[in-house]
């Protein structure tokens, strides 16, 4: 398989059918063997039975249903781990991302880049609602997460094979896709595509989603820079308060002992310390937290996310990796078992001996 195309939805039946049309008018122009890999985040419309009615013009199209509502991330997941082309293309199901832009970005990976990006640098939205949020967003991720780009936000996306396998998501991490792949040393590339109006449908995002993507922000930032060395990250603000405290009491030692101050009137600025350093720990458990999510996620193997059913997939992914370790076991054992060419050798040299005595 040579590009998989990963594409979560979610109520987007209007839609649907005229993007599949697309994507096989721009899929059939690459001459490569290629899946179209939809996501349904648990819809209530009849967008699987859409996809489903389509598959007899394009048995490519394949469906992965969850039992309900988990969130673009855990849908990105699903379609990461179901994807089994050498390169994987993530877009959106609005019709908004132009599917004629998918051959330039696989391009972009045959000059050695390990991710390209989409850049939707003439965005069909508000200006005020979307645009301008949007610019300060993407300055602001740029700037804490040490990769700079035009536009976290587009979905299009493409990327090698390992690189989908190697990026670990959960909460609404999937935005932040580019800085997740350059902490494992990803190279990673920028490519202006076609960006179009909504023409059916509702927009699933809203302000709302603003304040998740500034605390995700944090998390990111935490798990690139602090993730292996959290004493650096935790150790500066503790010896920062730790060293206050020791000056504070220094300077109410002194001021007892030899001035004869009375210390047992100052309550409030023992109750100020005391928010400070409450709302400190109360920052840093979250950060903990999040080491713990992660760390959890990964350790058990347990998905962000639980299927309903497939259509047109003959293997579970799991199932699939278990089977590919089974066959490297048994290789390395036909491997282990495989006579030792020395011991061969010395049996040519005794076949030689033998009728160098017989002549």
């Amino acid at each position: 398989m040579d590009v998989s195309v990963v594409i979560p939805f979610l109520n987007e039946s209007p839609n649907l059918k005229p993007l599949c049309e697309e994507l096989k008018m721009a899929l059939d122009s690459m001459d490569k063997e290629y899946e179209i890999v939809f996501i349904d985040d648990g819809s209530t419309d009849d967008g699987v039975a859409v996809l489903e009615s389509f598959r007899t013009q394009m048995p490519q199209i394949k469906v992965v249903s969850f039992r309900r509502n988990f969130g673009q991330t855990a849908a990105m997941v699903a379609g990461l781990d179901h994807a089994q082309g050498d390169v994987v293309v993530t877009m959106d199901a609005d019709r908004q991302n132009d599917p004629a832009d998918i051959p330039a970005l696989v391009a972009k990976l045959d000059e050695g880049y390990d991710m390209a990006c989409g850049w939707r640098f003439d965005r069909q939205d508000n200006y005020m609602s979307r645009k301008l949020p949007s610019m300060l967003a993407n300055k602001l991720i740029s700037k804490i997460t040490d990769v700079s780009l035009h536009d976290y936000g587009c979905t299009l996306k493409a990327m090698r094979h390992d690189l989908a396998k190697r990026v670990t998501l959960y909460g609404e991490m999937h935005r932040f896709i580019p800085a997740v792949a350059s902490g494992v040393g990803a190279k990673i590339a920028e490519v202006k595509v076609n960006h179009r109006a909504r023409t059916a449908g509702e927009s699933k995002y809203g302000i709302s989603r603003t304040f998740r993507v500034v605390l995700d922000l944090i998390t990111v930032k935490f798990l690139l820079r602090f993730h292996a060395r959290p004493l650096h990250f935790f150790g500066m603000p503790g010896l920062a308060l730790g060293g206050l405290g020791g000056v504070l009491i220094a300077y109410l030692t002194i001021a007892r002992l030899f001035f004869a101050v009375p210390l047992g009137d100052r309550p409030l600025l023992i109750f100020a310390f005391m928010l400070l350093i409450i709302g400190l720990q109360f920052i840093l458990f979250g950060l903990i937290g999040e080491m713990q999510t992660r760390t959890y996620y990964e350790s058990q193997n347990k998905p962000i996310y639980h299927v309903r059913s497939t259509i047109g997939f003959d293997f579970e992914p799991k199932k699939r990796a278990a089977a590919s370790a089974k066959k490297a076991a048994a290789a390395n054992k036909t491997v282990a078992k495989s006579p030792r060419k020395p011991a061969a050798k010395k049996v040519a040299k005794r076949t030689t001996k033998k009728s160098t005595k017989t002549a």
